[in-house]
């Protein structure tokens, strides 16, 4: 059902030769971006008209509005099923109480006697929040894109989730009924690259945004690429992964729950296991099939998942050669199954989450641990992080110098646009004063 790849015995490979050996979902944004940038063309040239011609095309419904009225949202909330509003009132709580912690205050630093530097962070003005709606119904993507952006202070925050046809033309009714709960009353029936366009470019019923969060299709992920530069994005999100770091002390009926977790999203999910336990490799597979087969989701899902290219056992000889191989790999979330769980995660340079120890599983983190499940995916988690308030926040540099203080460095300044030979950036302070500034 899973494939298997040996890297024990021979030294492993450093850097891009490393990453190549292991395994990727293919997800070719460049060439999706060719098909939407028609769609997102026709959302700047015809506004909500497009969008009305698109619901029809894709979503199968007949619009005459985009904007979701806030009734509608009202009866949602009333109608949804008492525990799951519980549980996501928890969720909410417990992403309110991390994400607030993160919230961030003006520091100034005297860099000299008269000179001050002072770092303020301005929340963005406005925000547009996706909401996916295709093989799954994702509330909890409301919950972790909104509450960021809402701790960080944002003041205007729309959200955008398709259109379905079960459900009169409006997205489903879980997520307005999150969307309730958060106080996001603006809400638009849009999916797809048509959304993202809607956000960029605005329309009759939609202000622009200055930027745009939160999972997607291929589709969603090009069109974040095409508006690189016009607005602001979190990621490209890819198809979702899952790494476990794990030796012989990890339960095998764990390992593969959580393998199938992850590849119950999609067919190009990757679920990826790197150990150094053959027993352990032998023992998953042995409890992949009867948990498979009692799962929902199997054929269209879990088994292309697990079976695809982009997930296998990886063979180490070691925990230490384990830690290069997820490192390497950049796992959007990675379970860390091991004797002394919290020391090896520790060490873990690149994974968009860690999950440490047998209890905390990604599935807690999608929901209700209190960390953000917008992560990193396709590697980028090398360089990238996940959702946060920082995600919304920009800094602002504020420069306060004295005239003391000025004409003490100016000699500096002056010496450095000579050499860059840009003389009029000294000629600039020398104005300022009356008298010749020595020269060291």
């Amino acid at each position: 059902m899973i494939s298997r790849i040996d890297l024990r015995g021979d030294a492993l490979p450093e850097g891009a030769a490393l990453r190549d050996l292991l395994p990727r979902a293919e997800f070719d944004v460049e060439a999706a971006l060719e098909k939407v940038r028609p769609i997102c063309e026709d959302v700047h040239h015809r506004g909500t008209a497009a969008l009305i011609d698109y619901a029809q095309r894709f979503d199968g419904v007949a619009l005459e509005r985009i904007r979701v009225p806030v009734t509608a949202l009202t009866e949602a909330l009333e109608q949804l099923d008492p525990a799951v509003r519980a549980a996501l009132e928890e969720s909410i709580r417990r992403a309110r109480i991390v994400h607030r912690a993160q919230r961030r205050s003006a520091h100034t630093t005297q860099v000299v006697p008269g000179g001050t530097v002072t770092e303020k962070w301005v929340p963005v003005e406005r925000v547009g929040l996706y909401a996916p709606g295709g093989r799954s119904v994702y509330p909890s993507s409301v919950i972790m894109n909104a509450v960021p952006a809402q701790e960080a202070g944002v003041p205007s925050i729309a959200l955008a989730s398709p259109p379905q046809k079960e459900h009169g033309g409006l997205p489903h009714p879980t997520i307005l009924a999150a969307c309730a709960l958060l106080g996001v009353d603006e809400v638009y029936a849009a999916g797809g690259a048509q959304a993202v366009a809607m956000f960029a470019y605005g329309t009759e019923e939609c202000a622009p945004a200055n930027m745009v969060t939160g999972p997607g299709n291929i589709w969603v992920a090009a069109a974040k690429r095409y508006f690189t530069g016009r607005i602001g994005i979190d990621t490209e999100a890819g198809p979702t992964e899952i790494a476990v770091l794990a030796d012989d002390t990890a339960d095998p009926v764990h390992v593969a729950a959580d393998l199938i977790s992850q590849a119950e999203h999609d067919p190009m999910a990757a679920a990826v296991l790197v150990t150094d336990s053959t027993d352990l490799a032998d023992a998953v597979v042995k409890e992949l099939e009867p948990q498979v087969a009692a799962a929902r989701h199997v054929e269209d899902r879990i088994v292309p998942a697990l079976t695809g290219r982009q997930s296998a056992i990886v063979l180490v000889d070691g925990v230490e050669e384990g830690l290069r191989v997820v490192d390497a790999y950049g796992a959007e979330h990675l379970e860390v199954q091991t004797a002394d769980a919290a020391a090896v995660a520790a060490r873990v340079r690149n994974a968009g989450a860690i999950f440490v120890g047998p209890w905390s599983p990604v599935s807690l983190g999608d929901y209700a641990a209190g960390s953000n499940h917008v992560l990193p995916t396709g590697g980028c988690a090398c360089h990238s992080s996940g959702l946060s308030v920082q995600s919304f926040l920009r800094g602002i540099h504020i420069v306060d110098y004295s005239r003391d203080a000025l004409a003490e460095v100016t000699h500096h300044v002056v010496t450095l646009a000579e050499a860059e030979d840009l003389p009029a950036h000294g000629a600039a302070l020398k104005a300022r004063f009356a008298w010749k500034v020595p020269s060291e």
